[in-house]
C-alpha cells in the first residue's frame, strides 16, 4: 500500500485527519481517521470509531447513507471523551492537513467542548484550498481531487481512506509546486494557516 504514494525528496511532515459526524452538528463526531506524513511518506495511522458526545449522539439517515456507520456498529464502542486523548497524543504538536478544514476543526472544537475538553493550540491547512490554487478541475471535492492526481480507488466518506487521500493530495501539490514543507506550499498557493 506504501508502495503507491508518491515519493518526493522534500521533508513535508504534517498529520492529515478526516471526521464523520452522526448527524448535522458539528459536536456529533463518530469516527476520526488520522495519518502521520514525515518526508512525504505515511509512516503511522490510527483510526478511531466512538460514541459521539451528549446529546449530539442521534443518528441522522442522511448521514448514515452518506458514511454507513450506524449506531449498532458503535453502541459498544467508546465514548469520545475516552479516545480524544489518544488522537490529541497522535497529533501531537503536528500541523494538521483537511480536506475542507473549516468543517472537521470545526467538529474537532466543538466536539471538545461538548464534552469539557480543553484543547492544545493546534495550527492547519485546507487541501481543499491548497487545490485549488494547484489543479484546474471542474470540481474540488476531495474524490473529485483524488482522482485528478491518479488515486482512484479509495472508500470516499471512510475517515481513514479520506485523510489518505488528504494527505496524497498535499503530497502532489508540494512536488508540483517544487516546495520543501507544509509551510513553504502554504506560502506558495497563498493559503493562510489557521489556528484552533
Amino acid at each position: 500500500m506504501v508502495s503507491k504514494w508518491q515519493t518526493t525528496s522534500m521533508p513535508l511532515d504534517f498529520t492529515a485527519i478526516d471526521f464523520e459526524t452522526a448527524n448535522g452538528s458539528p459536536a456529533s463526531p463518530c469516527a476520526v481517521g488520522l495519518i502521520r506524513v514525515r518526508d512525504s511518506k505515511p509512516v503511522e495511522t490510527l483510526e478511531l470509531l466512538f460514541r459521539p458526545p451528549v446529546p449530539h449522539d442521534w443518528f441522522s439517515e442522511g448521514n448514515i447513507r452518506v458514511h454507513g456507520i450506524t449506531p449498532a456498529m458503535v453502541q459498544d464502542g467508546p465514548e469520545y471523551s475516552e479516545v480524544i486523548g489518544q488522537m490529541l497524543e497522535f497529533i501531537n504538536e503536528d500541523l494538521l492537513v483537511a480536506h475542507n478544514a473549516s468543517f472537521d476543526m470545526g467538529v474537532l472544537a466543538a466536539s471538545a467542548k461538548a464534552i469539557n475538553q480543553e484543547l492544545p493550540k493546534l495550527h492547519y491547512g485546507c487541501s481543499l484550498k491548497i487545490a485549488r490554487k494547484t489543479y484546474n478541475l471542474e470540481s474540488y471535492r476531495l474524490n473529485a481531487v483524488a482522482y485528478a492526481i491518479g488515486h482512484e480507488e479509495f472508500e470516499h466518506h471512510n475517515a481513514l481512506a479520506d485523510s489518505d487521500a488528504c494527505a496524497r493530495i498535499v503530497i502532489h501539490a508540494a512536488g508540483r509546486h517544487g516546495v520543501e514543507d507544509l509551510p513553504a506550499l502554504l506560502e506558495i498557493t497563498k493559503v493562510q494557516l489557521g489556528t484552533l
